[in-house]
């Protein structure tokens, strides 16, 4: 079956045709690690590592190399640092150690490589000052800037017209510029600023440039995929995609381009003014959403939920039908051994653009059918375990850890009873939520409420 994937650049779905098929080459945006990570940016991690997964089946896990890098010199880290008062490494080493926790812990397999901006400087200057010398680049006032105007086809990735990018890049105003829209490849650093020596003085790079010299660096010129959230696009994809073919007389950094679609909570923006701002670590670690904690699978089902183009919406009511599907599969295929290979109809859909959504669904099918059929089950661990929605034994404690409490049920049960009696229908609903996700299936009806386990 042809792997197909959805090129944002050509804006229409492609069979995927690597470079070499015995270095199959990915490079996807990572962490400026100023704070932890949201569970927006939990989506890409996820989304990749599915194609991730889904390349080392084709071609083989030798043949794959997967770059997602980590920026750990930028001014929003620069500005955290000094609210702190703590050291740049000091809080750039404990928040990139939380994020690479947290993606493990929502069952990510860890990328092949993952460089850190400042260990790529000399890559970094090397290619700001091919830029220069090519005429895509001037020096102005310590600054280096990329001139927009060098680029015919600057704005390719995006589409948008001229004063579109310039709203929507939310361009500084700067006199040493030629044009509103050039953007910076190197900045002078001052005092105790981190800073390295360039030809341009001692300075730190702009944040565009980095991705570019570190897929340079490790998957070589061009590669085959660039993946990213949809909100990289414009303008940071758009400026990695001038500075490479600039520096490369032309030659694309990437033959297919990737973007997975925004996140919102509970039908709104997420955003810290509206109280509604979560992070992967929150959501794995304290009772903020729901009134309660999180498995990582738990998250990373209900995020493959959603086909990754589209925007998807983060719901506690979400969570809580997950989460007792999880269980009822740890439940189920505890103790059973696994198949050789994962199911075709799930990886033919997998094939089609990560059609997750489709692949789920032929998931539910084998789950019913694992119901009464040894076969089926040994079909449906080894599937899941391809996916990261099943680790082996470490299911065991998610099964038996959450043994049935009866009392617990009951409780909850009345509560529920009592706030549908005051027509309290959000408390009844929420409570609802929290019953299903012990495994719990319940049914109003003219003897009362009864309940049973889900299997």
């Amino acid at each position: 079956m042809a792997l197909t994937l959805y090129n944002t650049l050509a804006r229409e779905k492609q069979v995927f045709k690597p470079i070499d098929a015995k270095n199959v080459r990915m490079y996807v945006c990572g962490p400026t690690v100023y704070d932890f990570a949201h569970i927006g940016n939990a989506r890409p991690v996820i989304v990749f590592d599915v194609l991730f997964r889904l390349l080392r089946h084709i071609y083989g896990e030798s043949h794959v190399t997967y770059v997602r890098n980590i920026t750990d010199v930028e001014d929003k880290i620069i500005a955290r640092a000094a609210e702190r008062g703590v050291s740049i490494r000091d809080l750039t080493e404990g928040t990139a150690k939380v994020y690479q926790e947290d993606a493990l812990a929502l069952g990510n397999l860890p990328p092949t490589l993952e460089p850190r901006v400042t260990d790529s400087m000399p890559e970094i200057i090397a290619m700001i000052a091919k830029l220069v010398a090519n005429k895509h680049a001037y020096v102005a006032e310590g600054h280096v800037l990329f001139d927009v105007s060098s680029d015919p086809d600057y704005g390719k990735l995006s589409r948008r017209a001229l004063d579109e990018m310039i709203a929507g890049a939310r361009v500084e105003v700067a006199p040493y510029k030629k044009n509103p829209m050039d953007f910076v490849l190197w900045k002078p650093s001052e005092g105790d600023m981190p800073g390295w020596d360039s030809p341009w003085g001692k300075g730190r790079p702009g944040w565009h440039i980095e991705c570019s010299a570190m897929g340079e660096k490790h998957l070589g010129e061009t590669f085959d995929i660039h993946g990213g959230g949809i909100d990289l696009q414009f303008p940071h994809h758009e400026n990695e995609i001038a500075q490479s073919e600039g520096a490369h007389h032309g030659k694309p950094i990437a033959n297919y381009w990737m973007h997975n679609g925004f996140l919102q909570v509970e039908g709104e923006k997420m955003s810290k003014s509206l109280g509604n701002f979560i992070t992967i670590r929150e959501l794995l670690a304290e009772k903020v959403f729901g009134g309660q904690v999180w498995h990582g699978r738990v998250l990373r089902l209900a995020m493959l939920g959603t086909h990754y183009r589209q925007p998807i919406d983060w719901t506690v009511d979400r969570l809580a039908q997950t989460k007792a599907t999880i269980m009822e599969w740890a439940r189920m295929l505890h103790g059973e051994l696994s198949a050789d290979a994962p199911d075709d109809e799930v990886m033919s859909a997998l094939s089609d653009d990560l059609n997750s959504p489709a692949a789920l669904a032929a998931i539910y099918g084998l789950a019913s059918a694992a119901r009464a059929n040894t076969g089926d089950r040994r079909r449906l661990k080894r599937t899941l375990s391809f996916l990261g929605l099943y680790a082996d034994e470490r299911d065991t404690d998610f099964a038996v850890g959450h043994e049935l409490d009866a009392a617990k049920i009951e409780g909850l049960i009345a509560a529920r009873n009592a706030a549908r009696r005051a027509k309290n229908f959000a408390e009844a609903d929420r409570l609802r939520g929290e019953i299903s996700t012990l495994g719990v299936a319940i049914e109003d009806g003219p003897g009362g409420t009864t309940w049973k386990v889900v299997s």
